[in-house]
């Protein structure tokens, strides 16, 4: 889809803060769960893959889930998709944490990106210096 200036409908996906794991490739929870090795991933949907590490992690020895899902190297043009963006913290200590570690926040987020041909603010009735607002009802 595109707007009336021409450009994509979409939306843009913001990372936060975001690290990937120490873990080595040859650990059994990298091979386990081998989407955390990519902070990105898209698929074709397909119903039958739900979950990013596969079903049962813990008792397939390795590579189900996201990277067999894209083994297959289809193509994603014209078909619905999926976006698995995975994120992760590790606490490096500092004399500061202790003796209690302070919080951290990880997220990320998902920014309209031309859907409107111009500010959709600029149309907003003003309001009044009460901060009620401008019409009587």
């Amino acid at each position: 889809m595109r707007n009336r200036l021409g450009e994509p409908v979409a939306y843009k996906l913001m990372p936060g803060e975001n690290v990937l794991p120490f873990a080595r490739p040859e650990a059994s929870v990298t091979r386990r769960a081998g989407f955390m090795t990519r902070h990105l991933w898209v698929t074709r949907h397909d119903p039958r893959e739900r979950y990013a590490a596969g079903e049962y992690p813990n008792q397939h020895p390795g590579g189900a889930g996201l990277p067999s899902y894209v083994a297959d190297d289809a193509p994603l043009e014209s078909t619905d998709l999926v976006v698995w963006y995975t994120f992760g913290a590790h606490h490096v200590v500092r004399p500061e944490d202790w003796p209690v570690m302070p919080v951290v926040t990880i997220g990320f987020m998902l920014k309209p990106v031309g859907f409107f041909d111009r500010n959709p603010g600029l149309d907003v009735p003003p309001s009044t210096p009460n901060g009620e607002c401008c019409h009587s009802g």
